[in-house]
């Protein structure tokens, strides 16, 4: 055939399709792009009928996927703040979740402790169940089979170590031994129904795995050293494949069977290991430090960080290929920071010190000094979600898509670590008839299942925390302080600073007047909400310390911030002479204008001075401790707010807090102003209970303005005096006379 003929074939098959350059139009408005481009669109020839087929079978599973997304997504927890917190004595550093819904959460003081699910009609959450000071020294690791039904915890002190076997589902410890090494990773590694128990332990100073009889009398019935050319430091079973992932630390990942000659497993897709990507840790120089398998054994997934790295990466378990890496690095999540690309903006200084936490968090990972804080993922039961603990809150991330769908925790804190999903699963005596089985009721699928939570710890931390589908706020008949639960008593180091500490308690108001050179601001104060924010308040106000300073810092649209006795923002104390800890309580939320709140410069830095809204900002939820409302109607701290026009933070004039008046708790008989509004003063005199302060009053505005030079003065020299007075908290040195002195 010939050019020409080629070229007059061409031609006719473009005629035959619909001209790109004038596409067809629905109602001559609308353009209608056809979803199956024809060759002159997008280039190739059109796909013969097997490729069709493909095209179209990956559609179907698309469809499916997007189709079980929401059933998977409302199988996992949703609250954006954690639920419940439990205590331990010592930093919690291993939380487990069995296959018999039992948790089981350990310590580095060698406590564990076993709680069980409450029953879905009693409400969320846990109970209880039994305590053991298991170990002396700190755990070193801690397995549950994938039957649920047991449990080991190995621990390490000298030149040997000891490990102890638990019956879940009994709650009671069966068997315990020493060894004669010291160990580093435990791992149940027989499968479901299989009569024997066997336990792996690896050698920390060898690589050396050792086998035990979990019921057995504490002496190896099989060991192996070839597996590996240094210490194995994770261990996790594949139940699917009846087949062990070890990880040594050098980098280097292994597949092998727990039986003698540690082969391969059958039905994986390679024979050679260069064929997988089980290599990349080893060429990259790092070291994974959590390993996890999903119940279905199609994935495993590892967490790599130190002080220069931080990945989660999951591998398809029979390939071994490496599927997803999700960068979660300081330089990485620093660069997004900066670029607003992260999936919530934090300001500098929160961001700053998350920043100093994942630091110090990863130079403890690297010392190995604090087991299990490097943290670990966890799958959900259908191996399309991965959970794991980042900077921002703990992630929820669709491997299936690659796309993040929820972060849980992110205005806490807490830096999460180690995690362990409990998924909804309806229990057993739910099911009360066949009929009721095989309904096709929704209400009846969803009555008797347990709700699904995350356990998960928390950087140098004596608590776990417990997020499920119900917010702290929205649980009927629960108080702020049930957030926390204190299911410890205190020690005797924590009774004796009780004892001596002062007892007398400063008798806080419900209401406040701050009496400015515009108007008066009525406050509804919370101090049972925020005691210590509201005791701070009260006691500036009854000392004078806000008499005479200025709303220094105005920003239109947002607030107007005071309490500074300096005027420029950097005077700041409480009335215990630093800073105090940040209170929040789920009932006080910024979604009004006229807020009054906290003034900070990151967690735990408040001081005196305090700002108040003019418009709704719940962006400061859980950032600014948030301790009155506003009760006037009045307008003129809007009007306070414009006089600023180029958003200058000192007002020209500038507006000054006069005088600021704590009412009493129970005010019987109430003073009234010339507004009606009832004042009562703590100090009766005369200036006091009289009118109050008029704009206009230039005598009265003269008096407020020395006072005020007064306690900037004195402010500015505290300092220098405090200096020369002795700081220490403790005596120095003690001499000693024959008998008493006087």
């Amino acid at each position: 055939m010939s050019e020409e003929e080629v070229a007059r074939k061409r031609s006719r098959t473009k005629s035959m399709s619909p001209n790109p350059a004038e596409p067809k139009h629905a109602n001559d408005d609308n353009p209608v792009v056809n979803e199956e481009e024809s060759d002159e669109e997008v280039g190739p020839l059109p796909a013969g009928n097997d490729e069709k087929k493909k095209t179209e079978k990956s559609r179907k599973k698309a469809r499916a996927a997007q189709q079980h997304k929401r059933l998977y997504l409302k199988n996992l927890p949703s609250s954006e703040r954690y639920h419940r917190s439990f205590m331990h004595r010592d930093v919690v550093s291993w939380v487990t979740v069995t296959r018999t819904l039992f948790i089981i959460t350990a310590s580095v003081d060698g406590h564990i402790k076993f709680w069980t699910k409450k029953d879905p009609k009693d409400g969320p959450g846990i109970e209880f169940v039994k305590h053991y000071r298991a170990h002396l020294s700190p755990i070193i690791s801690v397995s549950a089979s994938v039957d649920g039904m047991m449990y080991a915890s190995v621990s390490a002190k000298g030149e040997g170590g000891s490990i102890k076997i638990f019956d879940v589902k009994n709650f009671d410890m069966i068997n315990m031994f020493k060894i004669n090494f010291v160990p580093k990773a435990c791992c149940w590694v027989h499968d479901l129904g299989q009569a024997a128990t066997i336990l792996a332990v690896s050698d920390a100073q060898s690589s050396t795995i050792n086998f035990y009889d979990g019921r057995g009398d504490g002496t190896p019935f099989m060991s192996t050293s070839s597996l590996h050319q240094a210490p194995v430091h994770l261990l996790a079973f594949n139940p699917r494949f009846n087949c062990v992932i070890s990880a040594d630390t050098s980098g280097m990942l292994e597949y092998w069977e727990p039986t003698e000659g540690f082969n391969l497993p059958e039905g994986l897709k390679w024979s050679l290991k260069s064929q997988t990507d089980l290599y990349s840790f080893k060429k990259s120089k790092s070291v994974p430090s959590s390993l996890t398998v999903p119940d279905d054994g199609s994935y495993f997934a590892t967490t790599t960080l130190n002080t220069s790295e931080h990945s989660i990466c999951v591998f398809n378990f029979s390939s071994g290929k490496l599927l997803r890496k999700y960068d979660e690095s300081i330089t990485a999540i620093t660069e997004m920071q900066q670029a607003g690309t992260t999936a919530y903006s934090l300001d500098d200084m929160e961001f700053g010190c998350r920043l100093a936490v994942e630091r110090g968090l990863g130079k403890i990972v690297e010392s190995d000094t604090m087991p299990g804080v490097a943290g670990s993922a966890v799958f959900d039961p259908s191996s399309t979600f991965l959970l794991y603990p980042s900077l921002l809150g703990i992630k929820i991330v669709n491997i299936q898509l690659n796309k993040m769908v929820r972060i849980l925790g992110k205005d806490e804190n807490h830096r999460f670590s180690q995690l362990s999903l409990l998924p909804s699963v309806l229990r057993k005596e739910e099911i009360h008839d066949s009929p009721m089985a095989i309904s096709d009721n929704p209400l009846l699928a969803d009555e008797g299942k347990t709700e699904p939570s995350i356990f998960c710890t928390a950087f140098k931390r004596p608590r776990f925390y417990i997020f499920n589908q119900t917010e702290p706020e929205s649980d009927s008949g629960a108080k702020n302080t049930d957030q926390d639960i204190f299911n410890e008593k205190p020690t005797r180091e924590e009774q004796a600073v009780a004892a001596v500490a002062p007892s007398s308690k400063i008798l806080l108001g419900n209401s406040a007047v701050i009496h400015t050179t515009r108007g008066d601001i009525h406050c509804r104060l919370h101090p049972e909400f925020v005691p210590k924010t509201v005791e701070n308040f009260v006691g500036h106000s009854r000392s004078g310390y806000y008499d005479g300073v200025i709303f220094h810092r105005i920003i239109r649209k947002f607030m107007i911030q005071t309490g500074d006795p300096l005027g420029d923002g950097t005077g700041d104390e409480s009335i215990w002479g630093g800073n105090f800890e940040d209170e929040f309580a789920p009932c006080l939320k910024h979604d009004r204008p006229y807020c009054l709140s906290m003034a900070n410069a990151g967690p735990g830095t408040n001081g005196s001075q305090f700002f108040i809204t003019t418009v709704p900002t719940p962006w400061l939820d859980n950032k600014h401790t948030l301790s009155h409302h506003h009760n006037n109607k009045e307008d003129f701290i809007k009007n306070i707010n414009s006089s600023n026009a180029n958003n200058e933070y000192i007002t020209k004039p500038p507006v000054k807090q006069s005088r600021t008046e704590s009412m009493s708790p129970n005010p019987a008989e109430p003073k009234q102003a010339k507004n009606d509004s009832p004042v009562v003063s703590d100090e009766e005199s005369d200036e006091e209970v009289g009118p109050l302060l008029a704009g206009n009053d230039e005598k009265q505005l003269k008096k407020t303005e020395q006072s005020g030079k007064k306690a900037r003065a004195a402010h500015q020299h505290e300092r220098l005096y405090l200096k020369n007075l002795p700081s220490s908290e403790r005596y120095d040195r003690s001499f000693m006379h024959r008998d008493v002195v006087s």
